[in-house]
């Protein structure tokens, strides 16, 4: 196979249906950029939820040393700690629950407000003044009267915290944001297959000549399709590195501001889930080109 025809092909191709090429790279730019936004706030409310609980959630605050509330003279001790774990296993409205230790809930104070508030000779917190608390997640959101006020007496419970009136507001929000992505970015995958076909039926179209050529002197499927599959490549690594860009812009602009000046109090996503999604936009980008591609060229070349 002469490398030098593939790319001799390739350039001709991509400037022959230049406006073609560009109307795909800019809707798959668009498209990867939103499905990419969706993963972004997907994996801000999981991250939102695991830090305060979701909205079918309430968390159990043991008693610690020095705490506060009156009702706990001292901290939690294990007889308490196993007496309420039984009152809570055994409650039906109870679908699940876990323990958090003190060096866990220290642990996350230190991801959401940084190290430096923890660390040195006087630390704003240590691990004694975190207390243990147990999440116990509900069958029903609606039906939580029951566990709370069965917790709520027992020796060794500081108080409980019903945070679904607040939390509910913020992940609802987030929610919204993430299927409003998606499902906008779902039409633009369909205008983007769309476009390509368009593409690859014009340029084989413009070619009809050069392939019956090939065809009649036994040129392989692989020779004839290459120069196209070439093309669906390139728009697809451009409209990825677009996207790509747009997602790093986000991320800075959005996410890291609001976090270091506004809303530190929310747990926020971090470059381990921006390279999640980029990686995501970054199998799609081709697949959403190189997959109709393939199929088209055997109706439009028929090799």
């Amino acid at each position: 196979m002469q490398l030098r025809y593939v790319s001799t092909e390739l350039g001709q191709g991509l400037r022959r249906n230049l406006t073609m090429h560009l109307a795909v790279i800019l809707t798959l730019f668009v498209s990867l950029t939103l499905v990419g936004l969706g993963l972004l706030f997907n994996q801000q409310a999981s991250k939102a939820a695991e830090h305060w609980g979701n909205q079918l959630q309430i968390t159990v605050y043991l008693c610690r040393v020095n705490d506060s509330n009156p009702v706990c003279p001292n901290a939690v001790s294990a007889a308490q700690k196993a007496e309420i774990e039984q009152v809570v296993k055994d409650s039906p409205e109870v679908a699940d629950y876990r323990f958090e230790s003190s060096e866990d809930a220290l642990a996350k104070a230190r991801e959401l407000y940084g190290e430096e508030l923890f660390s040195g000779e006087n630390p704003a917190l240590t691990a004694e003044d975190m207390p243990e608390t147990i999440w116990i997640t509900l069958k029903d959101p609606e039906k939580y009267e029951g566990i709370t006020s069965a917790v709520q007496g027992l020796d060794g419970v500081s108080k409980v915290r019903d945070m679904r009136d607040q939390i509910a507001p913020i992940l609802g929000s987030i929610n919204m944001m993430k299927w409003v992505a998606i499902g906008t970015a779902s039409f633009l995958v369909v205008a983007a297959l769309l476009l390509v076909a368009n593409t690859i039926r014009l340029a084989a179209f413009a070619r009809r000549k050069e392939i019956g050529i090939m065809r009649l002197v036994g040129a392989s499927t692989l020779y004839i399709a290459l120069p196209f599959l070439l093309e669906a490549l390139v728009t697809a690594v451009v409209g990825v590195l677009l996207s790509a860009v747009a997602l790093a812009g986000f991320m800075y602009f959005g996410v890291d501001q609001l976090s270091e000046n506004k809303l530190k109090f929310i747990p926020w996503i971090g470059m381990d889930e921006f390279w999640v999604a980029v990686g995501a936009v970054a199998i799609l980008g081709p697949l959403l080109t190189l997959l109709p591609t393939l199929v088209l060229t055997r109706k439009y070349l028929k090799v």
